[in-house]
């Protein structure tokens, strides 16, 4: 079993943790930690030098750089699979390797910028549909073919704002331990 040390690395607020409901408030909260993210993301990472950058947050961890375009991807995956949940009947996603995608030439060496430009966007864009929501699409799901469980939209705004969380996490303890600005 990993170590406490290393699993508070891995996981620094946390693993997700579904609400007992999925109240309005709630929902309203994480659509809200959602719309904030890419601006917050970005605040974190303005003034990091490139070695910075290509620091892993943790041993045998993704460096910054490989953080920041893995949440672009990610959510862009997101944005894909509540467009394919509106629009087609309990449909069955597709999966990803994200470690693969991030050993990409692009994850490994690609200036951040254009990423958290595309989560800016992305983000405006995946904010404006939640808020949209009715109670209906809310309960409408997909499948994911890794656990062939199914996954309502509703659960999705909760983990999606934990990830984002989750991620910028990686950077600000990061900083924090390296006591970098």
């Amino acid at each position: 079993m990993e170590n406490d040390s290393l699993y508070t690395l891995k996981y620094p607020i946390g693993i997700f943790i579904a609400p007992e409901a999925y109240t309005s408030s709630y929902l309203e909260n994480k659509i809200n930690s959602l719309a904030e993210f890419p601006d917050l993301l970005e605040k974190e990472t303005a003034l990091l030098t490139a070695e910075q950058l290509d620091t892993p947050y943790r041993p045998d961890g993704w460096t910054i750089r490989q953080v920041v375009h893995h949440c672009a991807e990610s959510h862009m995956n997101c944005f894909i699979r509540l467009k394919w949940t509106l629009t087609e009947n309990t449909p069955v996603i597709k999966a990803y390797n994200e470690a693969n995608w991030a050993a990409l030439e692009d994850d490994c060496t690609l200036p951040i910028a254009p990423s958290i430009q595309l989560l800016k966007g992305l983000h405006q864009r995946i904010v404006y549909l939640m808020k949209n929501f009715t109670e209906k699409d809310l309960e409408r799901a997909f499948i994911h073919p890794e656990d062939n469980n199914q996954y309502a939209i509703k659960e999705i705004i909760g983990k999606y704002a934990w990830h984002s969380a989750h991620h910028l996490a990686h950077i600000t303890e990061l900083k924090k331990r390296k006591k970098w600005k």
